[in-house]
């Protein structure tokens, strides 16, 4: 997590230095060199959490020209610069607001002060949750509904192909078949709530000199086709011949995805079912290059099997998840 402190007096700057050395972010006195509207702004767009030591008025009226949703806004705390309270201001579960305030909390002895109705009633924050368990909230729109039902006394119902860990939480049930209000998949499901884990590594083998577009058209008629969230995607991988592939470096580069080549050998390697191509294992020395990368890099388990159009292979497995009821905050 990126985070900026920022401080408006001496013995502030003192406080906010600490909490920044123990925390790993960054620390300035307002106006030396950025104004408190520069800082906000820049930091706003950069940092993950801005923390204000000093009144909580002043963070409010800073940040406010800058709020969009709370799905998209960065976490802010305030914390009074002598320490007695740290208030979380936006974005308390999908930005980590609340576990920010509660870390600075354990730093400098300051009372993390909690509102979030979720938290206040002891009910489960579905948001934070995911949060933590590395999920993406695809409709976070909805996640007042599950809070709604919850703080309502009602009951939500939870799907995972995945086990979870600990013990379920008040009001929550976990079925094993659809339909359910959350679902946690990377596939997509009719949910009230989906939550898609970032476990699905995309194997893929193309011609020489495949562009980017070419490459980009395929995955969205493969993501189409086997109802995959886009999201879900953590890396792409291929073969080592593949390494220095434009096309394939540009599209992994303008998703953000890592990508990792592996070698004939380590794809021979491989134990399982493929689909086999004697054109391919003229051209590479092995006779499947998407399915037997996907699984190579994942240690996981081939879900979706070779997909081929225009000259580009792709085939999914699946990162092993282990999820957990009782997540660290």
């Amino acid at each position: 997590m990126k985070l900026a402190f920022l401080a408006f007096t001496e013995k502030g700057f003192a406080l906010a230095s600490s909490l920044a050395q123990a925390l790993n972010g960054s620390v300035m006195r307002c106006g030396n060199p950025d104004s408190l509207s520069d800082w906000t702004k820049k930091q706003f767009a950069d940092a993950d959490g801005l923390v204000f030591v000093g009144a909580v008025g002043i963070a409010v009226r800073a940040i406010a020209p800058y709020i969009q949703k709370k799905w998209k806004d960065p976490a802010v705390v305030a914390v009074d610069e002598c320490a007695q309270f740290a208030v979380p201001l936006l974005s308390g579960h999908l930005g980590g607001a609340n576990c920010l305030a509660r870390a600075v909390s354990e730093v400098c002895g300051a009372q993390a002060v909690i509102t979030t109705a979720t938290d206040v009633n002891g009910v489960l924050a579905v948001d934070e949750w995911a949060r933590c368990q590395g999920l993406t909230v695809i409709n976070p729109q909805h996640i007042k509904v599950i809070s709604g039902k919850l703080l309502a006394g009602g009951s939500v119902k939870v799907y995972s192909p995945s086990p979870i860990e600990g013990n379920c939480p008040s009001g929550v049930e976990v079925v094993e078949t659809l339909p359910a209000d959350v679902v946690v998949s990377v596939r997509q499901e009719k949910a009230v709530l989906s939550l898609v884990p970032k476990t699905v590594v995309l194997g893929v083998g193309c011609r020489k000199g495949t562009p980017q577009s070419t490459i980009q058209s395929v995955l969205e008629r493969f993501l189409q086709k086997n109802r995959l969230h886009i999201e879900s995607i953590c890396i792409v991988a291929s073969i080592d011949l593949k390494k220095e592939e434009l096309g394939l470096i540009d599209f992994c580069r303008s998703h953000g995805w890592e990508f990792q080549t592996c070698t004939a050998e380590e794809l021979w390697q491989m134990h399982g079912e493929f689909t086999p191509s004697a054109f391919v294992s003229q051209i590479t020395g092995v006779d499947n290059v998407c399915e037997r990368s996907a699984v190579f890099v994942s240690n996981g388990d081939l879900f979706v099997k070779k997909f081929a159009a225009d000259g580009v292979t792709m085939a999914a497995a699946e990162k092993p998840l282990w999820l957990d009821w009782n997540w660290n905050r």
